[in-house]
């Protein structure tokens, strides 16, 4: 293979070491390294039999029954990958990303299958949808964790959860932004090092995940939408006095929020290069301003009904970046 040394069979074995002994099975533990090889070694066709003649010949039901019908608790290789991976590229100057995994599939049988954004086609389709969170340093990434998301096409048939073995503690319904916040908590739980967690919009929109990212005392950086609505850093909550009937019973913020479009629109913007990419330096123009984000307890205002009060202090960073002839901006929220 391209790029590979002439012993990476070695080295994936190695690599493979620590997780093997939590396979149980002798005979688990002998196929899984072929296995793997199979996937990524040479040869476009990856079903069993191709791989079987390539890495295991004579092995070939054996390599079938680790595929078809090996039965092994996932909990203690998840937790093994988690220690390697920090041993790998865990420390305080690594980010953990949250992001979504979409796989393409026909039919409606396979678990979790639905018509849905798949963010790697670009466009809705029918696909299985994974919460991927991966840690990275440097230019060096290892996913350590992935998690089935369930449309509400699934969590609201039961029967259909039922026919497709879905367990019982995944059959409620769970947004990704949940799930992530859970799989975040089991990486910490490790003690996996990291110093910020990245997601983009598709989680940054969600006022309960920046939250949860807040009070769990983490360093993030989120993208966020054009229209999600920010205060002035300077906004103040107030008592205005009623001209008739009953006082104000609670404060309402002094200035009314506004979208981070907007709020970008008249900040300074800088020319910023940060490294170079395969087509040259990567540059843009970015601009930052302090801001609270509103997602506070909504709360009618006057004549402008529901408002989602002030919420916590973040920077409102934005990327403005030409791209086939127009100017597009990118706003992320990062808490410090």
């Amino acid at each position: 293979m391209a790029g590979m040394s002439s012993n990476w069979e070695s080295d994936l074995e190695s690599w493979l070491k620590p997780f093997l002994e939590h396979l149980g099975h002798k005979a688990r533990r002998r196929m899984c390294p072929l296995y793997v090889a199979g996937l990524i070694g040479p040869g476009d066709r990856k079903s069993v039999a191709p791989l079987a003649e390539r890495f295991a010949p004579g092995d070939y039901d054996q390599l079938h029954h680790f595929v078809a019908a090996g039965v092994w608790e996932a909990a203690p290789l998840e937790a093994e990958l988690l220690v390697q991976a920090d041993k790998l590229v865990g420390g305080s100057d690594a980010v953990l990303v949250i992001d979504d995994t979409a796989m393409p599939k026909k039919g409606r049988h396979s678990v979790g299958v639905a018509p849905q954004y798949a963010s790697a086609l670009g466009k809705t389709a029918n696909c299985q949808t994974l919460v991927s969170l991966t840690l990275a340093r440097g230019e060096v990434p290892v996913t350590v964790a992935l998690r089935l998301f369930l449309p509400e096409s699934w969590t609201n048939d039961r029967a259909r959860l039922k026919r497709a073995g879905v367990p019982l503690e995944y059959r409620a319904a769970r947004t990704k932004p949940e799930i992530a916040l859970a799989e975040i908590d089991r990486v910490i739980a490790a003690g996996v090092r990291f110093g910020c967690v990245l997601a983009d919009a598709g989680y940054g929109l969600s006022a309960p995940f920046r939250q949860g990212l807040t009070q769990r005392g983490l360093t993030w950086a989120v993208g966020i939408p054009l229209h999600l609505k920010v205060y002035p850093v300077g906004v103040q909550m107030i008592w205005p006095r009623a001209k008739r009937g009953r006082p104000r019973q609670h404060a309402i913020p002094n200035i009314l929020s506004i979208p981070a479009e907007d709020m970008l629109a008249g900040a300074k913007w800088q020319a910023i290069t940060w490294r170079t990419g395969t087509k040259g330096k990567l540059k843009a123009r970015f601009a930052a301003v302090r801001v609270r984000t509103a997602d506070g307890p909504p709360q009618r205002i006057r004549d402008k009904g529901q408002q989602h009060l002030p919420g916590d202090e973040a920077w409102l960073i934005g990327e403005h970046r030409a791209s086939g002839g127009k100017n597009t901006i990118s706003p992320t929220c990062r808490q410090a």
